[in-house]
């Protein structure tokens, strides 16, 4: 899979793909089956399906730190240290924030994976569909622009990558939720099925399924054909599946694309900029720093694929700039790193469920429940815009828990062997507007180590959002409390933008040059043979998880672009 680069003389492919994530594992692995040889550029390290999870069959006790950071990580890592994706498991998948610096006139948390295979090894693997209510959001509201496309046009898409992928969900016909191709769903526990029943009951138009997962709850041909197999309930998918058990670039996209023999990837490779040649009006290929030897170098393509997530696609168009485009390749509109979106979260409910102590659950399932958007609509109507959908679920107390009456002795030991009583919360995720002011842009004094202009951010959750969280938090604990959930504590523990690592919207979509950056085909406007695939593309950003979306957009924007070439358009 992994190549000499250094060996192959021939600097020039049919294609480029920028990134090795989520969209670019799509592209390179669509590019490639339809017969174009492609240059995968990557900017962090190696990781070898199965032979690279250091941790995954590790128990807890193998590790140092059980998991924990030290004190001298948190000091040498302050923003990676601020939440949970950074631990001692694993730290060797971020970059160091010495690597990753960048500026914040805002506070914004920007977690970059510096592994091939991006966030697709560490993502929440939570996969939904955005809806036509979605798509039209903007154009209803007269907010921001319109999105150029609508369901119709990325249905089909969505079915084509899910049945690859492989989504287990349960189907429930909702018009704000639509559904998926889906495997058998996870099973949801006695206490979830419970206050499922009631909270349909006592509130009409509302429900709870198991998450839509994109955890092979049982593989099919499409995924056995692969190697993958059915998911082991190990819950340990942040470290990398050995048994492929969940959709990554390394067990899902990759295996195809190298097996056609047309792939190159070359990890260790920091993209600095696009080239664009102004008598051709196209880009010509990328300019790079090797990251080990700090050597720079070039490559050339018919067509380039941007794919190195929303905010390092972005800082790369930014960067590279002509005297045709001045302020960053295919910025005509100076939209470029505006409409900056982010989901909110850390808010919600949680409570304690009396009885069901004689059932349990088998396994640790890598997956937990959701309750769609019922907010603004129908007939429903709120003092703010969009809405929001609920993920949580239950479980039983670990050894962990406090037992007042028992402080020591055998006794206190025996109890701690058996599980403890139920718990049941709802955690929410709510849409953030598409405002123009929130941004990040690039530092003209300050560089990184390999170059590249520091990234500054200047966003912020405003006057929609906080009216949203109100209902988000009182909602939660409303719909627990009616359901017999008992002690029920609800709880705003704060969100900043870029928390939830569900970044979009800084090269948008839309149907007007002027007011946008790329086409309903995810094509630079003014630079025909440049596509980005990932967040950056987003026009608005719904409630729910993006990354579906972002494998339904790169393999149809493949499929145009290997058209387009083979008209001789681009």
């Amino acid at each position: 899979m992994y190549l000499n680069i250094d060996s192959i003389k021939d600097q020039t492919y049919d294609a480029i793909v920028i990134g090795s994530g989520i969209s670019g594992g799509w592209a390179a692995k669509e590019l490639t089956e339809k017969g174009l040889r492609v240059l995968m550029l990557e900017k962090g390290h190696k990781l070898d399906h199965v032979t690279d999870y250091e941790y995954a069959m590790k128990d807890p006790w193998q590790t140092k730190y059980n998991g924990r950071l030290t004190e001298e990580q948190k000091e040498s890592h302050p923003k990676l240290a601020r939440d949970y994706p950074y631990n001692e498991m694993t730290q060797n998948y971020w970059m160091k924030d010495t690597d990753s610096n960048y500026k914040e006139v805002k506070r914004f948390d920007w977690y970059r994976p510096n592994i091939v295979g991006g966030k697709s090894i560490m993502w929440g693997r939570q996969s939904y569909r955005l809806s036509d209510i979605d798509f039209g959001a903007n154009a209803r509201e007269g907010i921001a622009v319109d999105w150029p496309i609508r369901y119709k046009d990325v249905a089909p898409w969505y079915s084509y990558v899910e049945k690859f992928a492989g989504i287990s969900g349960e189907k429930l016909n909702l018009p704000q939720l639509p559904d998926s191709e889906f495997l058998p769903p996870m099973e949801m526990y006695c206490v979830e099925k419970e206050v499922r029943k009631r909270i349909e009951k006592n509130f009409p138009g509302r429900t709870m399924t198991i998450g839509r997962v994109a955890n092979l709850s049982k593989a099919a041909q499409a995924q056995m054909g692969v190697g993958r197999a059915s998911c082991q309930y190990r819950n340990k998918c942040s470290l990398g599946c050995p048994y492929g058990a969940y959709f990554s670039t390394q067990s899902c996209t990759l295996p195809p694309a190298a097996k056609t023999g047309r792939l190159t990837l070359r990890p260790d490779s920091v993209v600095t900029e696009v080239m664009y040649d102004e008598n051709k009006k196209r880009a010509t290929g990328v300019r790079i720093v090797d990251a080990v030897t700090m050597q720079p170098k070039e490559y050339y393509a018919s067509i380039i694929f941007v794919c190195g997530s929303t905010l390092g696609s972005t800082a790369v168009l930014l960067n590279s700039k002509s005297n045709r485009f001045p302020n960053g390749l295919g910025n005509d509109s100076e939209q470029l790193g505006h409409n900056l979106m982010d989901h909110h979260f850390r808010i919600g409910a949680s409570g304690d469920w009396e009885g069901d102590l004689d059932k349990y659950y088998i396994g640790r399932r890598a997956n937990g429940i959701y309750v769609p958007r019922y907010r603004n609509i129908g007939n429903d109507k709120r003092d703010y815009l969009r809405g929001f959908g609920y993920q949580g679920g239950g479980s039983r107390q670990g050894w962990q828990r406090n037992i007042a009456e028992m402080s020591f002795g055998a006794d206190y030991k025996d109890e701690l062997t058996k599980p403890g009583p139920w718990t049941m919360g709802l955690g929410g995720f709510g849409e953030t507007l598409p405002y123009y002011e929130n941004r990040m842009y690039l530092d003209k004094n300050e560089k990184d180590k390999w170059g590249m202009p520091l990234v500054v951010f200047d966003a912020e959750l405003k006057e929609n959002e906080k009216k949203m969280r109100i209902d988000m938090m009182n909602d939660a604990k409303e719909m627990l409390e009616s359901s017999g959930v008992k002690n029920v504590k609800a709880y705003d523990r704060g969100s900043y933008l870029g928390m939830a690592i569900h970044e979009m919207g800084t090269a948008r979509m839309g149907r007007d040059p002027k007011t946008s950056v790329l086409n309903g085909n995810n094509q630079l406007h003014a630079v025909k043979n440049v596509f980005v695939t990932d967040g950056a593309c987003m026009v608005s950003a719904s409630c729910v998880n993006p990354s579906l979306t972002y494998m339904a957009l790169t393999a149809r924007a493949a499929d145009f672009a290997v058209k387009e070439m083979k008209r001789k358009s681009i």
